[in-house]
């Protein structure tokens, strides 16, 4: 896990699944006014599939401002341009099929490089808080984040599913994208942000004191 100070001269924002909607990202970002200068985006991962600008997305990760977790596309799209064949299938199935018109030693090597920007967790200090921002599922306690709950960081959806509202102890809130919902929701102290953009038109975008300004 990757750990952040407060950014003491700008504002940091929490970005939805992105799925290639790189204009779509852009326009949300000149409607806040995003300084690249100082502001910070944070990005719950799914950089990449189902949308029109997947490789851009996945350039944004070499960009100082922007700060990702590794979501289950990325790691499907590993997995096909390491092993090919079923792994290249299944990746295909989900919305791998751009990748066919790219070099694909060029974009292993980019894919590499974003990988190593794409840690399983990172935490965001604002203010007296903290943020926690996983792809798809936290641990129920946030300080007992290890290599055993992989998995489920990426792939898990237990507690959307079952409608789980219990806070995840030791971190003040968690942002998540991976289940797409019709609007953003929190359970708990969960805030699930994944809106569907490249199916919905929908990409949601939260500044950090927003998130938090609801929550006790």
């Amino acid at each position: 896990m990757i750990r952040h100070s407060a950014n003491a001269w700008g504002r940091d924002f929490f970005v939805g699944d992105l799925h290639g909607e790189y204009e779509r990202l852009m326009m949300l970002l000149e409607s806040v006014t995003f300084d690249v200068r100082c502001d910070r985006l944070f990005s719950v991962g799914d950089l990449i599939d189902r949308g029109p600008r997947s490789r851009d997305c996945l350039t944004l990760t070499l960009e100082p401002w922007f700060f990702g977790v590794r979501g289950n596309h990325e790691l499907l799209a590993r997995d096909a341009l390491a092993r090919g064949g079923d792994a290249m299938a299944l990746w295909q199935l989900n919305g791998g099929g751009w990748a066919l018109a790219e070099d694909q030693q060029s974009l292993r090597h980019l894919l590499g490089a974003a990988l190593q920007r794409l840690p399983y967790a990172r935490e965001i200090a604002v203010n007296d808080r903290r943020i926690g921002l996983v792809h798809a599922e936290p641990p129920s306690d946030w300080s007992r984040i290890d290599d055993s709950d992989r998995h489920e960081l990426v792939w898990g959806r237990r507690r959307i599913q079952c409608g789980d509202d219990t806070p995840v102890v030791g971190i003040d809130a968690v942002v998540v994208g991976h289940t797409i919902l019709e609007s953003p929701t929190t359970l708990g102290n969960v805030h699930y942000i994944d809106t569907g953009a490249f199916a919905t038109g929908h990409l949601t975008l939260i500044e950090a004191h927003e998130l938090l300004s609801g929550m006790a």
